[in-house]
Formats: C-alpha cells, sequence, structure tokens
C-alpha cells in the first residue's frame, strides 16, 4: 500500500508522493559515490549502477502498489522482499562505500564483520529465518489482520519485508565483503528451503487452512498464486545470480604414482 495513505484516510501533502523519497534517495546517493569514483579515475561498473537503479525502481513500485486485499499485499512482498533486494545487493552497494569512504573507516567496517553478531546474520539461515519464517508468523496468527487496521503495523512489515529480503538475498549472493559464507552448494540447498517453505505456505492459503487471513477464496486463491509463482521466479534468479559468481575450487593435479608392487614383482611386469 503507498506510504503515505492507509486505512485511517490519511493522504499525503499535495503534490508530494512519499513513496519516491526512499528509492530517489538511495539512488542519489549510490550515483554520488559512483561520479566520486569517475573523478578519483576509478570506473564504477555500468551493470552494477543499472542493476541498483532496477532495484531502487521495484522498490517505489512495490511502495506504490495499493495492498488493500491479499492479492495487492502478495505483490508488494514480492516486490519490496525479493525482487527489489536483488538489484540492489547486485549493484554492490557496500563495496561501492568502502571505495567512497575513509580508508580508517573501511578498515573498522571489514574488522567489524568479523564479530559474533555479524557472523550471525550473514549466515543465510538467519536471513531464511527472517523471510519465510516471517511469512509463516504473519499469516498463521493476527499479525496480518493487525495490518490491515493498524497503519503502523503495514509500515513495519513493509520496512521488515526490505531489510530481512535484502538480508536473506546479500547472506546467498551479496558481492559485497561480508563475513565468511558457507559454500555454494550449502547456499543452494538454503534456496531450495525457501522454495520449499513458500510453496507449503502458498498451498495453505489456496486451501484456507491453518490462516487467519480475513479475505474470500477467491483472494485467498489468487493471492496464494501470485505467493507460489511469483516466489519460484524470484528464488530461480537468485539462484542464476548466485551460480553466476561460483568459482569453484581448483583440485591440485594428481600426482604419477607408480604402481603398487605386489607380491615382490616390479611394476610393469606381467605374468
Amino acid at each position: 500500500m503507498n506510504v503515505g495513505a492507509h486505512a485511517d484516510g490519511h493522504a499525503a501533502p499535495p503534490g508530494v508522493d512519499p513513496t519516491l523519497v526512499v528509492p530517489l534517495l538511495l539512488v542519489g546517493v549510490y550515483l554520488a559515490g559512483v561520479i566520486r569514483q569517475r573523478r578519483a579515475g576509478r570506473p564504477w561498473s555500468t551493470w552494477r549502477t543499472t542493476a541498483f537503479g532496477t532495484g531502487a525502481l521495484l522498490l517505489g513500485v512495490g511502495l506504490a502498489v495499493p495492498a488493500h486485499d491479499l492479492v495487492g499485499h502478495m505483490w508488494q512482498h514480492l516486490l519490496l522482499g525479493m525482487l527489489a533486494p536483488l538489484g540492489l545487493v547486485l549493484g554492490a552497494p557496500g563495496t561501492l562505500t568502502l571505495r567512497v569512504v575513509d580508508r580508517s573507516v573501511g578498515r573498522a567496517a571489514i574488522r567489524w564483520l568479523g564479530h559474533p553478531l555479524p557472523r550471525l546474520l550473514a549466515h543465510p539461515a538467519t536471513g531464511l529465518l527472517l523471510t519465510v519464517g516471517g511469512l509463516w508468523v504473519l499469516y498463521l496468527t493476527p499479525l496480518y489482520r493487525a495490518s490491515l487496521d493498524q497503519p503502523a503495523v503495514h509500515h513495519l512489515l513493509q520496512l521488515h519485508f526490505l531489510l530481512s529480503g535484502y538480508l536473506f538475498t546479500w547472506s546467498i549472493a551479496g558481492p559485497d565483503p561480508g563475513p565468511h559464507r558457507p559454500r555454494v552448494p550449502v547456499r543452494l540447498v538454503v534456496v531450495g528451503v525457501a522454495v520449499a517453505g513458500h510453496a507449503a505456505l502458498a498451498q495453505l492459503l489456496y486451501a484456507g487452512l491453518l490462516v487467519d487471513v480475513p479475505a474470500s477464496v477467491a483472494k485467498l486463491r489468487a493471492g496464494a498464486t501470485v505467493m507460489y509463482y511469483g516466489g519460484d521466479l524470484a528464488e530461480i534468479l537468485l539462484a542464476l545470480a548466485l551460480l553466476a559468481t561460483w568459482r569453484p575450487e581448483a583440485r591440485p593435479a594428481r600426482r604419477f604414482r607408480p604402481a603398487t608392487v605386489v607380491s615382490g614383482e616390479p611394476a610393469g611386469t606381467h605374468p
């Protein structure tokens, strides 16, 4: 739903679209860093800039999507929590920031990433719990119902979608520096668990089982369909982004070893 208006009927001032503030601010800060890099003779990847801009655009669309019902809510989650974070993460804003700030600040940030809390947050299992686990809590408890009546809860959910989605995407396929991550096959397994978690929840919504969602059967099924197929698409893109960064470790060539001598016979002799 639009950030500037919700169920309480209060609208944003005429001529001001608050849904554009955050995306425009992000793009402005990012482009300032890119320009500073180029002026210093260190060009920044056009592809990274395009990815970040696309993520910011999807963020703006997600904030502007009307979420008066479950279908709109699902589209908003798909955009804010899955697609926008993918573009933002692939833009490598952390790397750009480290190139722009003072070296002492950058070194301090890198040291901080080695502390226990960042290591915990950067683990894909943490992002999985916050994203997929958060959705199960949202729809199987009165939390979603509360978000329809209380704008503050709704906006906090939007923030949670964005931050948890960014964290999960970064932990899986982020190009920015971070604590030691599990190997790529392990991260692919985590993505697979996320796919299964989304699919199972979508099926419960479609059937109207165990969920606390005030919606008609038609809306439940339409919303579940968006979650099922949209979530699959987003997670396939995430897996592809991860595979694109995969550099399999080169195994050392096996050294030639002479054949083992059996029964005292020299290698290479045959009866």
